[in-house]
């Protein structure tokens, strides 16, 4: 099995004997269990990382690890970015905790015209503070370095701002007739930015879907079924990290 995860403030200590404390050590000691002689990683979660044993587990949250030479986990390409339109309920928590388990490398929450949930004033800021808590929880549970990106939220002008740069610019859309075609058939770029945009429930609007045309997107399809908005970013991701290369 491999090594559990642990988040570190500042920079990843290296060639030392370090104390994991607070809650982190709280979470390594009291609910990992973890005892003298096992392996431990901890990272910044931004691509540094040191991979340690465990010297001694102190009280209820201190945990003394030897520590070997620190690293930089180099960022993968292309780099993926999804835009998700907001779900509702906890449905966007779990939109980012496949997506970043499956190996996505930035998300960005999009007011979309047809959501159902906004975020306005202190419950967006607590929604997306959920969200990236999400990222980094799940970022830990599969063993990443490298954690998403949490964007702000951002509005239709915004995200045709950021598709508009992209080596590739893609809108997941359900509709046949809008001569969507399959995203497994995209030629896709072997370094730069991919950008995917996801829908909400109700779909892309056609004032949206033009405003991304117009940015230089293209309309793409998954296959035949339709996938909800929390389910298909996490598709999505998986087979174009399965073309690019990453997953090999």
């Amino acid at each position: 099995m491999t090594a559990p995860v642990f988040v570190v403030d500042g920079p990843v200590p290296g060639e030392r004997t370090y104390v994991l404390d607070g809650p982190e050590g709280r979470h390594a000691v009291s609910v990992k269990r973890l005892r003298a002689g096992e392996s431990v990683v901890l990272t910044d979660g931004l691509g540094a990382w040191s991979e340690g044993t465990v010297a001694a587990a102190e009280g209820k949250d201190r945990l003394v690890v030897d520590l070997g030479p620190a690293h930089t986990e180099p960022e993968e390409r292309p780099r993926i970015t999804v835009i998700q339109a907001l779900p509702k309920g906890d449905r966007g928590e779990l939109a980012v905790e496949t997506m970043t388990e499956t190996g996505v490398d930035a998300i960005v929450p999009w007011t979309a015209s047809r959501c159902v949930t906004q975020w306005r004033g202190e419950r967006g800021l607590k929604a997306l503070g959920k969200w990236r808590a999400t990222a980094r929880e799940a970022g830990k549970q599969s063993r990443r370095v490298r954690f998403p990106e949490v964007a702000d939220a951002a509005s239709t002008k915004e995200v045709a701002r950021l598709l508009a740069t992209a080596d590739l610019a893609a809108v997941l859309h359900e509709d046949r007739d809008c001569d969507s075609a399959p995203l497994a058939s995209a030629d896709l770029p072997a370094d730069g930015d991919i950008v995917l945009v996801v829908g909400p429930e109700g779909g892309v609007s056609p004032q949206e879907l033009e405003t991304f045309r117009a940015a230089g997107a293209r309309p793409y399809r998954l296959g035949r079924s339709v996938l909800r908005t929390s389910t298909a970013g996490t598709a999505a991701v998986a087979l174009l990290l399965g073309r690019t290369g990453r997953w090999g």
